[in-house]
């Protein structure tokens, strides 16, 4: 199943599980439907859906009234470059209502679109979720595969309190990732453990995934034994689990596909710096000094997996 096709599976199947919940953005249910995400959502009487324009920042702010009020609601938005429309919202709105003690179970869901997919013009430079939740440490999810896409939609789109969740328009034609077991999550959801090995730890940021499950695939050709991390959330989250990874292997790798100077994977990569001894240390990033970067050209990063696993046993 495509990617798109399997997340919006999961999207249908909790909001049918809704009552009295609000569901609103651009041709949600009708036209494009946002290039599939939410083609074939239907609620019940109880419920809403409202195909608004886009004003993204008066959106966010119905969200937010919504939540005050007791009710719940999804906003899906076209593309994540729109909800800097939406900044003071994210900043401002939500810091004043966690201030605020509050026993409201109702919740309120951003589910925005990075368009990451290459030759779309200025859009496609701002695929950096991590800038748009460490503004004012919003909680966020990424969806990269079939296991985390079940834990975190159905975890996290309509539960109590506020939160972003975004998917990759990279991948959405792309076959979904299905990761052959599942060694260990969390219980906020953002650090996702597929592999357990002996002689490296591959750490995945933003939507880098299917880099690090190449990598791991090339390793195991050459004999070699690795862990498989995707950290799922874009502000520094609890990942001693990580850690305690890498100060068994000694060698790690971190990919983070991220465009922009203030990577998530930093804070990691800081921590573990400071807390192990380490025989070798390669991190995959964006060349941001390319001035081709905010022009319209193809988005995936050019990584040599044979190099890579090549210079990791070095």
């Amino acid at each position: 199943m495509k990617y798109i096709d399997f997340v919006n599976s999961l999207i249908k199947e909790e909001i049918a599980k809704q009552k009295k919940i609000v569901l609103f953005g651009q041709n949600i249910n009708a036209g494009s439907c946002l290039g599939g995400l939410t083609k074939g959502i239907t609620v019940d009487n109880s419920s809403m859906t409202i195909n608004s324009t886009n004003s993204e920042n008066t959106l966010c702010g119905f969200g937010f009234g919504l939540m005050m009020n007791g009710i719940s609601s999804v906003f899906f938005m076209k593309q994540l470059d729109f909800l800097l429309l939406g900044i003071d919202h994210l900043v401002n709105t939500y810091n004043i209502i966690r201030g605020v003690k509050s026993n409201s179970e109702s919740s309120f869901t951003i589910f925005p679109i990075v368009v990451d997919n290459g030759f779309q013009g200025p859009q496609s430079s701002l695929n950096n979720f991590a800038d748009f939740c460490s503004i004012a440490r919003v909680r966020g999810f990424t969806i990269t595969n079939k296991i985390d896409a079940e834990k975190i939609i159905r975890s996290q789109l309509v539960s109590p309190g506020f939160r972003i969740i975004t998917v990759s328009q990279r991948l959405f034609k792309e076959e979904i990732l299905v990761p052959e077991k599942l060694v260990y999550v969390n219980s906020d959801c953002d650090v996702f453990q597929y592999n357990e090995g002996n002689d490296a730890t591959i750490v995945c940021f933003n939507f880098s995934f299917p880099y690090g499950t190449s990598i791991l695939e090339e390793m195991k050709e050459n004999k070699i034994s690795g862990s498989l991390f995707n950290v799922n959330s874009p502000i520094p989250t609890n990942w001693e689990k990580i850690i305690e990874d890498v100060k068994k292997t000694k060698r790690f790798i971190v990919i983070d596909d991220s465009k922009s100077e203030n990577l998530a994977c930093n804070a990691l990569l800081a921590d573990i710096s400071m807390s192990c001894n380490i025989e070798k240390k390669i991190v995959l990033k964006r060349d941001m000094m390319k001035p081709d970067w905010v022009y319209p050209i193809h988005d995936q990063m050019e990584i040599n997996i044979k190099q890579v696993v090549k210079d990791l046993m070095c």
